[in-house]
């Protein structure tokens, strides 16, 4: 008895040690999944798709679509206390593909006729709208990644940008005041002058989460509300004043 019992304290002293081995190293590959949690600061660089909808006044039938890259550099080590541990990241974001999907209407363009007061001349009725396809940049974005669990790494972030698009966005004018041709009419907004700009901006804030699903790789999704206004570079301001946007991606860490 006293053999077996001797023979079981052996075997406890051997195989205890090397399970809590085995669970420590087990726990730190595990902490390892997640490059935000790490002392390191890393680079980050990924792929992402983004979709969403206008959200205020007559922008509900707005959508968007968007499809690109981001890449970021975490710049501090993790401080803070408890669940607010984490680290500060700056970052920027390229879209080569950018659309957005809106309703179609009609306008036309209506030039007063010199030395007629009252009078002016307009072109047919003409569709404006539609689908607009463009190209952004956010070279700001301002990143609190949180250092979360060992496969999840929450974010918040502000971040602001402009767009381009390949037409005046979003469509202003109408309705028409005639079939065209002369008019004494009130000419509403089918003045030569109403019009919208090519360049936007878009100040925008987000939450989001790395999913870390290998050692330094993370499946992202965020949500952003985004603002999207010309700061009256053209003749009319109309904008999207709020949209929500819900993106996806995938990033290496290094």
């Amino acid at each position: 008895m006293n053999l077996t019992l001797r023979n079981l304290f052996l075997l406890a002293a051997v195989t205890i040690p090397s399970i809590a081995a085995g669970a420590q190293t087990s726990a730190a590959h595990a902490a390892g999944n997640n490059a935000v949690s790490s002392e390191a600061t890393p680079f980050e660089w990924g792929v992402q798709t983004q979709g969403g909808f206008g959200v205020t006044e007559d922008r509900g039938s707005f959508k968007f679509l968007m499809a690109g890259l981001h890449a970021g550099k975490v710049l501090t080590s993790n401080i803070g206390p408890g669940w607010l541990r984490g680290n500060f990241e700056y970052g920027v974001e390229v879209w080569p593909l950018w659309q957005s999907y809106t309703p179609t209407f009609q306008r036309q363009t209506c030039v007063p006729i010199t030395g007629s007061p009252g009078l002016a001349n307009c072109s047919a009725p003409y569709t404006v709208g539609g689908t607009y396809t463009g190209v952004s940049i956010t070279p700001i974005v301002l990143r609190w990644n949180f250092a979360g669990t060992p496969h999840f790494a929450p974010w918040v972030q502000g971040a602001g940008g402009v767009v381009w698009t390949n037409h005046k966005y979003p469509a202003v004018g109408g309705p028409p005041v005639n079939a065209g041709g002369v008019t004494n009419s009130s000419i509403s907004d089918n003045a030569t002058n109403v019009d919208t700009s090519v360049w936007n901006f878009t100040p925008q804030f987000g939450v989001g989460v790395h999913y870390f699903v290998a050692p330094r790789r993370s499946v992202d999704f965020g949500a952003n509300a985004i603002h999207i206004s010309s700061a009256s570079l053209g003749d009319k301001n109309p904008g999207v004043n709020a949209s929500v946007q819900f993106s996806v991606g995938y990033t290496w860490w290094q």
